[in-house]
């Protein structure tokens, strides 16, 4: 079940933080809707990861699509190339 409260409860901010843990954001409410979210930093840093990555697979479809595929016996020497580099 979510972590909800309302924003005033930050007057007490320890209390707050320390229902924050991984994987349990806390949302604070402003005149009853929704409007932050506290996560924990591993969280945070897993969610910009996972944005990172699917910008980079949607750059290398597009690029796919635009430019052509590669076999991946191609892909595979430019690697193995570099490896022995």
């Amino acid at each position: 079940m979510p972590k909800i409260k309302p924003i005033s409860d930050l007057r007490n901010y320890n209390k707050v933080l320390r229902d924050v843990s991984v994987g349990e954001p806390v949302f604070l409410t402003k005149n009853g809707r929704g409007r932050y979210a506290l996560v924990d930093i591993a969280d945070y840093e897993k969610t910009q990861a996972t944005i990172k990555l699917m910008s980079e697979l949607t750059e290398g479809r597009k690029s796919g699509e635009e430019k052509g595929w590669l076999l991946h016996e191609d892909v595979k020497a430019h690697f193995v190339g570099k490896a022995h580099e």
